[in-house]
């Protein structure tokens, strides 16, 4: 069975400028020319796949024929082997070592810790005043992820450098992995920020580690955790660097995001505080009440399907048959979860926001593969369900006592990187 190769392949870079210029505008069109499309990162080919079906097969059904692709490749040299970029069997032993760490009993441990944290945010706001809410989610993402991992006053400088750091790290990094290997050693600013800044979150990390050998003492936390499990000093720091990337961008996006659609929703918003209102009574939000926040979950799943990472790589470690598509082994595989977010056979008017799509009437419909925020299978994101309690509590303890009101006559437009940024997100504080 023949491949369609998708258009705007340029001599020599192949489809890469395409993929850097246009981002999610470019991959989104790809499901047009069928369930799976060649693409060419320079010379080498790669297979888009570009429907729901094929999806599940490649993160699930067939899951164990692939492990992580050439663009994970690019970032293992700098974040280490942790969960995101290990394979095989070393993967699945770090899997189940740091498994005890999302445990029920310690994911309502983290829920008081984002509890806390949104409420101090919420104490510091003031009525009237122009917050940037995308800056004020990504410090609020920070340390939420930082006080789960670290609970000592070292622990307090490594959140502070990951405040500083992690951004570059994740914005620089996505530029590398789609670029060409000599594009990595040029003397350019991004990548003298991106190396700079990898050094830093190393080298605090490693004096963390160091200082709870000296104690040697389980402080509850994620550290601990893995550290008890008795990985080394190197595969805990990896998995440390893994936390914090991976722990903090989807869902500091997702709650500035959240708050965005809020404010232009005015019917949205106030279903949310109706129900937040009845749920909560005046007190605070526990894990306990996430079930019942029935409604901020729907608005929740309709914000990770609008605005979800831009892709994801494999790499097959044998001959699969995918679709009647004989890929040889060692073939690379992209998958979009914003391209499949988008595909109006799966959903209905992709780019309006509704979170009647989550109803439980209407949440059946939709196809296998076709939601996939946190990946799926036996790599899917092993802290979902963090970052799903994250975003519910912060969303109720704010929306409990304030309105954010989008500020007129500044337009948020989007910027593409490894997710849909906001270029700034302005909103004006007002008491309910």
């Amino acid at each position: 069975m023949s491949v369609p190769i998708a258009p705007g392949r340029w001599p020599f870079l192949g489809h890469t400028p395409a993929l850097l210029r246009q981002r999610f505008a470019f991959t989104d069109t790809l499901p047009r020319h069928g369930e799976i499309v060649r693409l060419y990162l320079g010379p080498a080919p790669v297979y888009f796949v570009a429907s729901p079906r094929l999806t599940h097969e490649v993160l699930v059904n067939e899951g164990p024929k692939f492990r992580k692709g050439a663009m994970f490749d690019k970032f293992r040299p700098f974040v280490g082997n942790g969960l995101v970029l290990s394979n095989g069997d070393f993967h699945l032993r770090q899997r189940r070592l740091m498994q005890p760490a999302f445990h029920r009993d310690r994911l309502a441990a983290y829920a008081e810790i984002m509890r806390r944290a949104a409420t101090d945010l919420s104490d510091s706001w003031r009525a009237g005043e122009v917050r940037k809410i995308d800056e004020d989610m990504q410090s609020l993402a920070v340390t939420i992820v930082g006080e789960a991992l670290f609970s000592t006053e070292l622990g307090k400088a490594a959140i502070a450098e990951a405040r500083r750091s992690i951004y570059v790290i994740i914005q620089q990094g996505m530029i590398r992995a789609l670029s060409p290997k000599f594009v990595e050693k040029l003397p350019v600013p991004g990548n003298r920020r991106f190396d700079e800044a990898i050094t830093r979150m190393q080298g605090i990390v490693i004096e963390v580690i160091r200082d709870w050998r000296r104690a040697g003492t389980d402080r509850g936390d994620l550290l601990s955790t893995l550290l008890l499990a008795g990985m080394t000093d190197e595969q805990a720091r990896d998995e440390v660097l893994t936390l914090l990337t991976g722990g903090i961008e989807t869902t500091a996006l997702a709650l500035g995001w959240t708050f965005h659609e809020l404010g232009r929703r005015p019917d949205v918003e106030a279903r949310v505080h109706a129900e937040v209102d009845e749920v909560l009574g005046g007190r605070p939000v526990t894990v306990e009440d996430i079930p019942r926040l029935t409604y901020v979950r729907q608005v929740v799943d309709e914000v990770l399907r609008q605005y979800p990472l831009w892709m994801l790589m494999r790499r097959t470690l044998t001959e699969v048959d995918l679709g009647g598509v004989r890929l040889p082994a060692g073939a690379e595989v992209i998958v979009s979860p914003h391209a499949l977010h988008h595909d109006p056979k799966s959903f209905a008017d992709p780019d309006r926001f509704d979170p009647g799509r989550w109803a439980p009437d209407r949440v059946d419909a939709v196809p296998k593969g076709a939601f996939v925020p946190f990946g799926a299978g036996n790599r899917q994101c092993i802290g979902n369900r963090f970052a799903q309690n994250e975003i519910v509590i912060t969303v109720a303890t704010l929306a409990a006592r304030w309105k954010l009101v989008p500020v007129a006559g500044r337009p948020v437009r989007i910027k593409f990187t490894s997710a849909a940024y906001p270029d700034s997100l302005p909103m004006t504080v007002v008491p309910r």
